[in-house]
């Protein structure tokens, strides 16, 4: 062939700043495009074999990325398909026009389909990272002969025969100044380790520079693990993979293995990973693929927001990606796949519960956030959840709603949930409900106060109400209560505590060691609550106080003695007080403020009681 020169076949005589600037999101991507070009060329060649259309031969297929640092190159080699003059001509002198598309329409079925991209776009990723760029192919159909392709970063080419003796590809880079950090063997390697480390062929990464390795190692895995059936991996499997992709040390509480032909092909691997319960913490990492190839991180196109505190792989090979593979279009069949996966971790989760409960209770505390937040988020999770919601028990244990509800019945306070946010800061109050043979449960989390809401709406005529908020009628003792005490007791604890407005109540309770409690309606508090979360702090301990009621127990031998003791005397100031503050500590509502006094105040009631020296 006499050598030819010609101009590249385009719209724009500014499509290489159009490519450089604004057809990839980063600079490295021109590395996953040109090893996926290598792929599918080793794709295409396999079927054309299996098709009988070309001689067939073993071969060890593989791509080699070769560095070199004097020449300021990066090469990328496949021993796949090649192309003759003609199919240059057409696949790289006329830009966009894709090779992958048009090898589809004619090959429909098998090995085709695994075909990853548009090579006539990702070829032209590599003007990127270069200012000149060379082709050396030959094509695998026999006689076929050598072509040799250079354009140096313009519109125009040259084009003539070339030396490759073997069919397949090599497509040399000429880095620019920008790229030339590509020439070292440590920044390509993380490189391909982002984009390419489970790409299906092998891949060789060399330092022409260096001696070659006599015991090579391809830097990827060829048949990564969602590849494989479910049945094929073991724990061990399963853990050295979730290791070595999130470089996460801690170990993962169990996983889902996805596998779906339809609405699309989906593969995929997602781990329940040990979360804590602050919200910094619920970030997860979920890696999509295309065709094996790296898409991005957590695309929310294809998972749920709340999926995202997990981490995992998800391996999608029809997904409709944009031309430079950086996003989704907009297609209608991607919109169910967010409710496949969440039914597919729902299923999971529900198998445990009903055939491994001891293990579901074991890793509750770590996946209650997710599954609350997804409940919250998804009402078909939750439709699917809800029979499978456990709850822990202040004290140890766990229940269903509907069985704590079934033992409410018998304990004489049908369709009210009593719950503890904190059990050692309320264990005072847990203790009242449980000597009365009443479950509390432990609502401890971020998560649990906007989820009993949830729950509330869910389930008609459910209430929560925390340990404080009001005191059950099973608690109280029956007894005639003297209204004179109860006057006195009323004007004295107002005194002690500097507040006229405090409300004061006197209920004889079945337990006589418990001298007072402090009760915030339900509603107040939540209120309250959600107004500190949304930074309207201002005000909300005047609120509180005024929405406090302090509630003094008759049967209490410490309350009648108070009743008892002479008026406006400070020994009654000092016992109200002091009681006033244990309830209010054991509410969790005391204020630092007033810590150092009831500290000092204690001491001082304690050495009262102490006998006086001989």
């Amino acid at each position: 062939m006499d050598r030819e020169n010609g101009r590249i076949s385009i719209n724009s005589e500014n499509i290489f700043p159009i490519i450089k600037r604004w057809l990839y999101s980063d600079q490295d991507i021109f590395i996953r495009e040109l090893v996926s070009n290598c792929m599918d060329a080793i794709t295409k060649c396999r079927r054309l074999v299996s098709l009988g259309e070309i001689p067939a031969e073993e071969i060890d297929y593989r791509v080699d990325v070769t560095i070199d640092k004097d020449k300021g190159t990066i090469a990328f080699a496949d021993n796949g398909i090649g192309m003759s003059a003609d199919e240059v001509r057409t696949y790289i002198n006329q830009v966009a026009f894709s090779s992958a598309a048009a090898f589809l329409e004619k090959y429909q079925e098998g090995e085709g389909q695994g075909i990853i991209g548009h090579f006539g776009m990702g070829f032209y990723s590599a003007f990127m990272a270069a200012d000149k760029v060379e082709i050396e192919t030959l094509s695998c159909v026999p006689d076929s002969v050598p072509v040799f392709w250079r354009c140096e970063g313009d519109t125009d080419y040259e084009m003539e025969d070339g030396t490759r003796s073997e069919h397949g590809t090599t497509v040399t880079l000429y880095l620019n100044e920008e790229s030339k950090k590509y020439l070292t063997k440590y920044e390509t390697l993380e490189v391909l380790d982002k984009y390419c480390a489970f790409l299906p062929y092998p891949i060789y990464l060399k330092d022409g520079s260096e001696k070659p390795d006599e015991e090579e190692k391809p830097i990827n895995d060829v048949r990564p693990l969602w590849m494989r059936p479910a049945s094929e991996c073991t724990e061990e499997d399963y853990r050295d993979f979730y290791h070595k992709v999130f470089r996460d040390f801690n170990e993962p509480l169990f996983w889902v293995h996805l596998n779906a032909d339809y609405p699309l092909r989906l593969q995929g691997i997602l781990y329940f990973p040990k979360i804590s319960h602050t919200a910094q913490t619920l970030e997860g990492t979920i890696k999509l693929y295309n065709s094996q190839v790296f898409v991005a991180d957590n695309v929310q196109e294809v998972i749920p927001d709340y999926l995202m505190m997990l981490k995992g792989v998800v391996d999608c090979p029809d997904l409709p990606l944009n031309v430079s593979r950086s996003a989704l279009q907009k297609d209608r069949d991607v919109a169910r796949i967010p409710d496949f996966i969440a039914r597919k971790v729902a299923d999971r989760l529900i198998s445990m519960e009903k055939n491994d409960r001891e293990a579901y209770e074991k890793y509750w505390n770590d996946i209650r956030p997710f599954i609350e937040y997804g409940c919250l988020r998804d009402q078909k999770f939750y439709d699917r959840m809800r029979e499978h919601l456990i709850f822990p028990l202040a004290g140890g244990g766990f229940t269903t709603l509907q069985d704590y509800l079934t033992k409410a019945i018998d304990a004489g306070h049908e369709k009210e949930v009593y719950y503890a946010q904190d059990g050692e800061a309320q264990a005072g109050y847990v203790s009242l409900y449980q000597k009365e043979g009443m479950q509390v449960l432990l609502m401890d989390i971020a998560l649990d106060v906007p989820f009993m809401q949830f729950l509330e709406e869910k389930n008609e005529g459910v209430t929560f109400s925390r340990v404080d908020a009001k005191l059950p009628q099973k608690l109280k003792s029956e007894g005639e209560i003297d209204l004179s005490d109860q006057n006195a007791l009323e004007t004295a604890f107002r005194r002690a505590v500097g507040r006229d407005s405090l409300k004061v109540d006197l209920q004889p309770l079945r337990e006589e060691e418990v001298p007072a409690v402090v009760q915030l309606d339900e509603e107040a508090r939540r209120f309250q609550e959600m107004s500190v979360a949304r930074g309207w702090s201002s005000g909300m301990e005047d609120f509180t106080l005024g929405q406090m009621r302090l509630c003094l127990n008759a049967a209490s031998p410490v309350i009648r003695r108070i009743a008892e003791l002479e008026r406006e005397g400070k020994e009654q100031d000092e016992l109200c007080r002091q009681i006033y503050d244990l309830a209010r500590l054991s509410a969790g509502l005391m204020e630092r403020k007033d810590m150092a006094e009831f500290l000092a105040r204690s001491q001082r009631l304690l050495s009262h009681q102490l006998p006086e020296e001989s």
